[in-house]
C-alpha cells in the first residue's frame, strides 16, 4: 500500500470534522542510541494539535491539515529535530463562541473564530496569540428559483432588517409583482459568530423573527436556501463560491459582494477569519501555523472561496 493510500486510511472522523494522520512505519526502537537521545530531548513533545470553533473555518483548517499530513506523515519529516511521531491534528466545529471558550478553558490548543475577538474574551485568554487567516462576508442570498433577483437584485439595510425581523412576511410586500408567498428566513444559531456579525451590522437592536430557521452550521444554512425557493439567508461568501449557481447573492445598499468590494471595505457585512491561542506556540504548533500562513495555505483558503489575509 503506497504512502498516500495509507495516509488517507488514517484520516478519522470525530465530532463535526476531525483530521488525523498516521504512518505504516514501525515505532523506532529505544535500543538505537541516536533515537533514544532524540526521544529524551523531545520527551515533552506534543504530537497532537487540536482546533475547535467556527464551522466556517473548520473545513479550511481540515483541508490544510490533510495536505500537511499527506506531505509529512511524521513530525521528523517536518523538522529533523522533532521525534518520529505521527502527526495528529483534530478539528471540531461548534461555533466561534465555543472556540474562544475552549481556549479559555484549556480544552483545545486553538480556537477558530469567524468574527472579531470580544474584549471580554481577550481579558480571559492569557498571553493571547491571534492569527488572521482571511476575510469572509455574509451575503444576502436567495434560491435561483426566486424571481426576486431578476426584479430587484439590490436590498437596502432597512429592507433586509424588515425581512429578517418579520415586518415583511410575504414576498409581495417587498415588490408587488412577487408572489404572495411566505418568506422563509434562515439564520445561523443565535450563539454563532455569523449571527453576531449580522446582528451588529444590519439588525442593531431589532431582533430576528422568532420563527426563523436556525441552522447549526453555515453549510446547513446554505442547504436550506438551496432546498427552498422561498428561503433567504445570510450565506457565507465562501459557501456561495463553493455552491456557484445554486444560490444567488444580492447587492446590499448598491454594493455587490465581490472579492474586491470585501477587500476595500465597501461591502459592509464582512468578518475576519481568526485562529487564537493562549500562550506561546510549541515548535510543532508553530510549524503547522507556518503552513497555514504560507502561500500554499493561502491558496487553499482562496480555493475554498474566502479572501486570504496574505
Amino acid at each position: 500500500m503506497n504512502k498516500r493510500i495509507t495516509i488517507l486510511l488514517c484520516l478519522i472522523l470525530a465530532f463535526s470534522l476531525i483530521v488525523a494522520g498516521c504512518s505504516n512505519q514501525e515505532t523506532p526502537s529505544s535500543e538505537n542510541g541516536e533515537v533514544a537521545e532524540k526521544a529524551g530531548e523531545n520527551g515533552d513533545f506534543k504530537a497532537q494539535i487540536t482546533f475547535s470553533g467556527s464551522s466556517t473555518l473548520a473545513p479550511v483548517i481540515s483541508a490544510i491539515a490533510t495536505g500537511f499530513i499527506e506531505e509529512h506523515t511524521t513530525w521528523n519529516n517536518v523538522d529533523s529535530s522533532f521525534p518520529e511521531e505521527n502527526i495528529i491534528i483534530y478539528v471540531s466545529a461548534g461555533g466561534s463562541g465555543a472556540g474562544a471558550k475552549a481556549v479559555i478553558e484549556g480544552t483545545s490548543d486553538f480556537g477558530m473564530l469567524a468574527r472579531e475577538i470580544k474584549d471580554e474574551e481577550k481579558e480571559k485568554i492569557k498571553d493571547m496569540n491571534a492569527f488572521k487567516l482571511g476575510v469572509d462576508a455574509l451575503t444576502i442570498s436567495v434560491n435561483p428559483e426566486n424571481p426576486l433577483y431578476t426584479i430587484k437584485d439590490d436590498l437596502s439595510s432597512e429592507e433586509i432588517k424588515k425581512i429578517f425581523s418579520g415586518e415583511y412576511k410575504y414576498w409581495d410586500e417587498i415588490d408587488s409583482s412577487l408572489a404572495h408567498e411566505e418568506i422563509v428566513v434562515v439564520i445561523r444559531d443565535i450563539g454563532g459568530g455569523a449571527h453576531e456579525v449580522f446582528q451588529n451590522t444590519i439588525m442593531g437592536d431589532t431582533q430576528v423573527r422568532e420563527d426563523a430557521i436556525q441552522a447549526p452550521s453555515m453549510g446547513a444554512l446554505v442547504t436550506k436556501i438551496i432546498e427552498n425557493k422561498n428561503a433567504i439567508g445570510y450565506a457565507s461568501f465562501g459557501m456561495v463560491n463553493q455552491n456557484e449557481g445554486k444560490l444567488i447573492p444580492l447587492k446590499v445598499n448598491g454594493v455587490e459582494p465581490t472579492k474586491e468590494n470585501i477587500i476595500n471595505g465597501s461591502y459592509k457585512i464582512s468578518r475576519p477569519l481568526i485562529v487564537v491561542k493562549s500562550g506561546e506556540l510549541t515548535p510543532a504548533q508553530q510549524a503547522f501555523m507556518d503552513a497555514i500562513m504560507s502561500e500554499k495555505g493561502s491558496q487553499i483558503i482562496e480555493e475554498m472561496g474566502y479572501v486570504p489575509a496574505n
